[in-house]
């Protein structure tokens, strides 16, 4: 709220709320008989436990009036109803309409979905079958998928936990990373006669997609000697075909996106191309329905039992009442390694704002840091931090019941370590219980931090989908929430025309709105020697 204001409505009762049940420990919460039945929900093949979070039947009621004032389920009706939601931009945004069946999406994108989706999938399965070849007649072995946030996040998270050591066929590679020594990592050992470059840029200006992807080509031409064939060997991805044509990759076929959807959730567009050559066209529709089955209960699940709708209040709750500035995504499975960072790329990059969509500044903080690591290695990491530092933070297990492998008693620990630690943040261990021991302040451990345990049956595609698109409802809630547009990246622009000057200074150039620490650094990295230039 405002300097100096009093909350009203809603956010007021829930700031009184925070107050009186400050006292209240998750020890005694968690203890309570028939909690985990209260307060837990299946959506489709996951199960939902919010059982430790710091919260009671009443705090759920004080949480649902704020998403009744604040117009939540109104917004919901207007998400899938294809109206402009991303109002700074003038955009729908129609993500959700990618995984509907035909019969359910808007008819203003219904056709051109249909065609686009049944494209992209035919030219996977002909890649797959070794029908479509490259310019030499060789099938393709190589996928080398060149993009940036949520255009690479989304596909190489969901081909990593899919088909996890390898892709069948395709050895199949992921560059977005502006380094050099990324692009030579990427394509080391691959022949180029066997390799297909899948670019992926809505706009077809993002800087270091194009950057990556030139110098594809560059390593095309210098291995194969000619330009003839490149068109069979690249790929674009892109809302704007006429500027793939204009960039001078040569691709050949140019895959549609839309205004209507972000970087953010491309994976269900021809983005996620090697997700399709991964697992297939089967399997690709299975993600889709996966998603859209979770979807359908968004749409229809009354608030208080709405596990998208849930999600985003009690981690808005842990946010704005109970101090929690950061929140950790900890997998319980290697092959959902990725799902931190694109969960970080997801949240951060919709809700990391400071203006509501009327222009006014925000009254609360917005979304917290996102963060985390696989597990259990961050259990001899970061969990320290987690079990006895002085901040407050909010935790999500996400752990799979299926192992996926026959070493059912590696699992069987996996797991309990998982259980385990979600124990331990909430209910700790008090001094008190260990006596006169010297070190009992050293060993206590407060406890009462909250945590949600998200529990996948299996890691199949559906799960898989059922899983992103849940994360995905959780953080437009909580932009409804906030009041803010979760569908745009203005701060994002800043750092890229300033990073036009920078280049151009350490070139040798101009420093025309440099500060004087960017001038001084500038100056250091030519005299080291460390700004190569023309």
């Amino acid at each position: 709220m405002s300097a100096g204001s009093k909350p009203s409505g809603a956010w007021g009762r829930l700031a009184s709320l925070a107050s009186r049940r400050a006292s209240d420990h998750l020890r005694d919460l968690a203890a309570a008989e028939r909690r985990f039945d209260a307060m837990s929900l299946r959506v489709g093949g996951l199960l939902l436990d919010f059982s430790r979070q710091r919260v009671t039947r009443d705090t759920i009621t004080a949480l649902t009036a704020l998403a009744a004032e604040r117009q939540l389920p109104q917004a919901v009706d207007a998400l899938f109803r294809g109206d402009i939601v991303n109002v700074t931009e003038g955009r729908a945004a129609l993500h959700t309409a990618l995984r509907a069946p035909a019969a359910e999406r808007p008819p203003a994108v219904a056709d051109a979905i249909e065609v686009a989706t049944a494209r992209f999938l035919a030219i996977a399965e002909a890649l797959r079958r070794g029908e479509r070849r490259g310019s030499t007649g060789k099938p393709f072995r190589h996928v080398v998928h060149i993009g940036i946030g949520g255009s690479e996040l989304g596909p190489r998270l969901a081909t990593e936990a899919l088909a996890p050591g390898g892709a069948g066929r395709f050895d199949i590679r992921f560059l977005a990373n502006l380094d050099g020594r990324a692009a030579f990592s990427a394509f080391a050992g691959l022949d180029p006669a066997e390799t297909l470059v899948v670019v992926v840029s809505k706009s077809f200006r993002t800087r270091e997609t194009l950057l990556n992807a030139y110098h594809a080509r560059s390593w095309f031409l210098e291995r194969m000697g000619s330009a003839d064939g490149i068109a069979q060997h690249f790929i674009a991805v892109t809302a704007d075909a006429a500027e793939a044509q204009r960039s001078g990759l040569g691709v050949g076929e140019r895959l549609p996106m839309w205004d209507w959807l972000g970087g953010r959730q491309s994976l269900w567009s021809a983005a996620g191309l090697p997700v399709a050559l991964a697992i297939g066209a089967e399997g690709f529709r299975s993600l889709l329905a996966g998603a859209h089955a979770v979807d359908r209960h968004f749409q229809t699940a009354r608030p208080d039992a709405n596990g998208p709708i849930l999600l985003a209040l009690l981690g808005l709750w842990n946010a704005n009442f109970l101090g929690a500035a950061a929140h950790a995504v900890l997998p319980y499975d290697e092959r959902l390694a990725t799902l931190p960072a694109h969960l970080q790329q997801l949240e951060m990059e919709s809700n990391g704002k400071s203006v509501r969509t009327d222009g006014s500044a925000c009254d609360a903080h917005t979304v917290p840091l996102v963060w985390g690591g696989e597990e259990t290695n961050g259990q001899h990491a970061f969990h320290q931090w987690l079990l006895q530092s002085t901040r407050a933070c909010s935790v999500d297990f996400v752990a799979v019941a299926a192992p996926g492998h026959d070493l059912a008693e590696r699992h069987r620990w996996l797991l309990a370590n998982c259980l385990a630690q979600g124990q331990a943040l909430a209910g700790g261990r008090p001094a008190a219980r260990l006596g006169e021991d010297p070190l009992a302040a050293h060993r206590a451990v407060p406890g009462n931090q909250p945590s949600t345990t998200i529990l996948l049956d299996a890691l199949t595609p559906q799960h898989l989908g059922s899983l992103l698109a849940l994360y995905e409802h959780k953080t437009f809630c909580q932009g409804v929430l906030w009041g803010i547009n979760p569908f745009d990246q203005w701060g994002v622009e800043l750092g890229k025309a300033l990073a036009d000057t920078a280049f151009d200074a350490l070139g040798g150039g101009a420093r025309i709105g440099m500060d004087a620490s960017a001038a001084g650094l500038v100056d250091a990295l030519r005299r080291s020697g460390g700004s190569p230039h023309d």
